[in-house]
């Protein structure tokens, strides 16, 4: 109910809430946390003061309210009377209290100047000004945790997320910190933990007992069994392992608790279709058989398609249950069971104890111990010796998830190998015997991996077994794969599907989100994502792969390559380069910072993709210097060892026309990573010698410096410059690349100041609105605006916000740059299909309105969410729309499945997104977007992350005509070299070429597109 609240001096109103426990008052009634609240243990009288007044008092304080009418005034004090009439008072908190901590003391929480004092008890988080007010019963507001996920952020600070509110805490000390998490963590738990599913289940008699041993109200279930059992039975089912039986909590592991999955505990012992199919399980029918039917080929699709949910619940709890001697069709007819192919093989390994954590230390001979062991039925057993008869322990394989072959003399013994169980358990053996190993590794591989993974066996991988993941075809549901890493490829095999190959080097992303439980690998036009279903093996995958997508070794097939198989490393100093140093003097003639140098090719060594090379941060000769140390460092050589010799001799031929084929004859014999990163460079140095009058880098200069780096010779071998110099003189003949394409390479940078030239458009795309403007690099958006309008001599009125945009025809969208935003990256980032677009931004003002009223930086709410994916192997699109909870802060974007949801499905950096707006609603973006209900909804998100990501500097102070700058346009020549603005389409920039070849100083001007 809506009161008034007395202050000192005026009264405010106030949403009122009652409990049990509280009175407490909030801003509104659309707000989740209160302003204060009372606890109900410490009112002392409460009673009506004048007119439509009442008064709560405690032994230290007295609140007095106002109600809007007699009635209302008099239900309270009615109803907070019979509250507080016959409970036992208090007058400080103390050990009996109604509020017994589990952890408590100051906090501070950001944005306020002073520290809370914070309680921890049970489920909830309360927030008092001091421990004063907590020891009268006065407080600021409690946090349900059920709804919270703690997070750590910094070494003294982490966050409590809610849905509705993310609270920012920083403690006294780390120590102090990981003590309030842990508490924090605690408290979520016990949010979570609830005896309604144990309630319901204890409701049918049978479930009343474990099934074991007897003891009452067992709060342990095998799900798969459909049984409860004690907690102490319990320990003994984990001991069979979760082939035999997944034990699960009542009052836990709430996830896991469907309704199907309930009545199936609850009336499988009444319903006779459910306990038939149990028992059939119970004698061995294969919940994994053919059903011979193409609509269902399964049990479970059977049930799930003729509207079974218990049958289905029941069999899908059984897909992993260890296969029997027999199995019963879906007609009830006994067929007789197929075993899966034999393996057999035996022979003395040496063992460790099992762990159940990941290897991290060498293990020397001495840890290891003498064991005969044997493969047979299924089986891996291992025995104190051949003589004996009992094993000292057994893996069937069915429960093998993994096997990591280790490399060479990584422990004691030389060869070693992993085995990782369904029961997060770790099994490492060795032997000296490199034939045994192998015979091992791939006995023990075959025994586990099903024949429809079978192409795996013959790979020599790594590391090689079962994991869960979902593709683009389908987010909702989690398949099993089958996995081998070779090298720097991962093998998969999902479900019936044909085997697929990911080159981890050419990732786009490989990132692992979700707390380490998610693993994300991002190609292009297809995204995977790993689960981790068991902590153990997950973490090595994770680490196995993360190895296996950085640089592997000094050639160029084991750098991290680009999807055109350039290494990151020379595709990332190229274009740096053309962006910022084509037109610097002595442009790798010159010598960079030893120190610096050294630095950054440690950086692209250890993860080249996560780089960037930015202009302030980078000079432009430690980065030329940086690519030539590479290619003089690298093992085999760009023109491989064993062709380099032949490469050298032809530059002796003195027929051009001959010499140029045995070049291409030569090139077309690289491997294909060397032929492509070649073709790269000799293109970049093409267009670096055209600038020659500005570099004072010519054919001759480039050559003497890159012969000696190539073909990593001491310099005295002049054929070597000669062989480089015939490369770039005859690029386009021996590359065989069209005119057209070089010289739109070579046409990007124009003048010593590093200008571009671009064609922008006024207000709409077409040749009468077309302007070419020169860009130079501290070029921003609104300089840029302003420039246009000037050239249009179009005055700025008070509340208008021109703006320069972004669009991208192909993709159908649009941006709005910011105007502090620099253009000329942007230009750089362009595709044929975009365009700079000078218009009114519309939304802008109130845009400016909403962040003016706005109070919090952050905004949350429902939206629809969609992510264009690739089917796997198949290269085609899906992707739908789905309802998600998002919640926007300074420092990140998180997705949620649903309001009451944890843990965000995905997390993005706030600051490293790049948000587009719609123009149609057929939309086709290159990653994911988002969908609001309305245009205002969507207008007040993103007002919400332009504020965030430019620290709520939207719009000028001033105005748009503060940011005009006085610029007198150069000529549009230097030296020899015009500027040539390139037409959109393919003819018309032919045509543009053909002229500047003939006369290339009779070319100034052009109305054409930027290309």
């Amino acid at each position: 109910m809506c009161v008034l609240i007395h202050r000192a001096l005026y009264y405010q109103r106030r949403w009122v809430k009652l409990d049990v426990d509280y009175l407490r008052y909030f801003d509104s009634d659309k707000e989740i946390y209160s302003k204060g609240t009372i606890s109900t243990a410490f009112i002392t009288n409460v009673s009506s003061v004048g007119e439509l007044k009442f008064e709560v008092a405690t032994n230290n304080r007295t609140f007095i309210f106002r109600a809007e009418s007699e009635a209302e005034r008099n239900d309270w004090v009615t109803v907070l009377q019979d509250c507080t009439r016959g409970r036992h008072r208090h007058s400080t908190m103390n050990p009996g209290s109604p509020l017994t901590p589990d952890y408590q003391g100051y906090l501070e929480l950001k944005g306020l100047r002073s520290k809370l004092y914070t309680v921890v008890a049970l489920d909830k988080v309360y927030l008092y000004k001091n421990i004063e007010d907590y020891r009268i019963g006065v407080g600021i507001t409690s946090i349900e945790m059920n709804v919270g996920n703690v997070k750590d952020t910094d070494r003294r600070s982490f966050d409590l997320t809610t849905p509705y509110r993310i609270f920012s805490f920083i403690a006294e000390s780390e120590q102090l910190k990981e003590q309030w998490v842990n508490a924090m963590r605690n408290a979520i738990g016990e949010a979570l933990s609830n005896s309604e599913v144990a309630e319901r289940i204890w409701a049918e008699p049978s479930n009343s007992l474990c099934a074991d041993c007897g003891a009452p109200k067992p709060e342990w279930a095998a799900i798969n069994l459909c049984v409860v059992v004690c907690k102490r039975c319990a320990g003994e089912h984990r001991g069979l392992g979760p082939s035999i039986s997944k034990v699960r909590s009542l009052k836990m592991d709430r996830k896991v608790w469907t309704e199907e999955l309930i009545q199936a505990l609850c009336i499988n012992v009444q319903c006779s279709d459910v306990l038939e199919t149990l028992s059939l399980i119970f004698c061995g029918a294969d919940v994994n058989c053919s059903t011979g039917m193409p609509n269902w080929p399964s049990p479970l699709s059977l049930a799930t398609a003729h509207s079974q949910p218990l049958q289905a619940e029941l069999i899908s709890h059984n897909l992993n249950t260890e296969l029997p001697r027999s199995v019963v069709d879906m007609a009830m007819d006994t067929v007789p069971y197929a075993p899966p192919p034999c393996v057999s093989y035996n022979g003395f390994l040496f063992k460790t104890a099992s762990m159940a954590r990941a290897i991290t230390e060498r293990k020397t001979r001495e840890e290891f111990s003498r064991r005969w062991c044997t493969l047979n039925d299924g089986t891996f057993s291992y025995y104190e010796s051949d003589k004996n008869s009992n094993p000292n322990g057994a893996l069937k394989a069915s429960e093998i998830v993994c096997l990591a072959v280790d490399t060479p003399e990584r422990h004691g013994y030389e060869n070693t190998f992993e085995l990782y169980s369904e029961s997060e358990r770790l099994y490492l053996f060795g032997t000296d015997d490199g034939d045994s190993h192998k015979e091992w590794v791939k006995s023990l591989a075959k025994s586990f991996i099903p024949a429809s993974a079978e192409p795996l066996l013959r790979l020599g991988f790594e590391r090689i077994g079962r994991l869960k993941c979902k593709d683009g075809l389908n987010l909702q549901t989690s398949k099993v794969g089958w996995f081998a890493l070779v090298g720097s490829t991962l093998h998969a095999y999902l479900n019936d599907s044909k085997g697929e190959e990911i080159h981890l080097r050419k990732l786009n992303e490989l990132s692992i989100q979700q707390d380490n439980e998610v693993l994300v690998l991002v190609e292009k036009g297809r995204t995977l994502y790993i689960e981790g279903e068991r902590k153990l093996d997950f973490a090595g995958w994770c680490a196995a792969i993360q190895t296996a997508a950085g640089s592997g070794g000094d050639t160029l097939s084991q750098q991290q390559l680009t999807e055109t198989d350039i290494p990151v490393i020379v595709h990332s100093c190229i274009g740096y380069i053309t962006q910022c140093g084509l037109t610097s003097e002595g442009i790798y003639r010159k010598s960079g910072v030893n120190s610096r140098v050294a630095a950054l090719c440690e950086r692209f060594r250890q993860d080249a993709r996560s780089v960037r090379l930015r202009e302030g941060e980078h000079q432009v000769d430690d980065v030329s210097n940086t690519l030539k140390r590479f290619f003089r460092e690298l093992e085999e050589g760009l023109f491989t060892s064993e062709d380099a010799r032949t490469w050298l001799s032809t530059a002796a031929i003195q027929d051009e026309s001959k010499k140029i084929s045995q070049y291409q004859m030569l090139l077309n014999r690289l491997p294909r990573v060397n032929k492509a990163t070649l073709q790269a460079l000799i293109n970049h140095l093409y267009c670096v010698q055209r600038f020659s009058e500005l570099n004072q880098m010519n054919l001759h200069n480039l050559a003497i410096v890159f012969g000696p780096t190539l073909f990593q010779t001491d310099g005295k071998d002049y054929t070597a410059g000669r062989a480089i110099e015939d490369l770039i003189q005859h690029y386009t003949l021996i590359f065989e690349v069209r005119l057209t394409v070089h010289y739109k390479q070579s046409s990007e940078v124009k003048s010593s100041q590093w200008h571009f030239i671009c064609t922008v458009y006024l207000e709409e795309k077409k040749e009468t609105a077309e302007q070419h403007v020169k860009i130079p690099g501290s070029m921003t958006a609104a300089e840029l605006t302003c420039e246009v309008l000037d050239r249009r001599n179009i005055a700025v009125k008070d509340r208008e916000y021109w703006s320069c945009w972004e669009v991208s025809d192909k993709e159908e969208m649009e941006r709005p740059l910011h105007y502090q935003e620099r253009v000329l990256p942007i230009l750089h980032s362009f595709g044929t299909d975009s365009h700079l677009l000078i218009k009114k931004h519309l939304a802008m003002e109130a845009m400016i309105v909403y962040l003016t009223s706005k109070v919090d930086v952050s905004k949350h709410g429902m939206m629809k969410f969609r992510e264009e994916r690739s089917i796997l192997g198949l290269g085609l699109t899906s992707g739908s729309f789905h309802d998600r909870y998002f919640i926007l802060n300074s420092s990140s974007l998180r997705m949620y499945k649903e309001v009451r949801s944890n843990r965000p499905e995905r997390d993005w950096p706030v600051k490293n997104l790049r948000v587009y707006l719609g123009i149609k609603k057929k939309l086709r973006p290159p990653t994911w977007y988002l969908c609001c209900d309305t245009q205002s909804e969507m207008r007040e998100w993103y007002a919400t992350f332009l504020s965030i990501q430019y620290d709520g500097n939207v719009w000028p102070q001033d105005g748009l005509q503060q940011t005009r700058v006085s610029r007198v346009l150069p000529d549009t020549r230097h030296g020899n070299v015009s500027l040539i603005p390139l037409r959109g389409s393919e003819n018309e920039m032919r045509n543009s070429v053909a002229a500047f070849s003939q006369d290339p100083l009779a070319v100034s001007q052009f109305t054409n597109h930027w290309d």
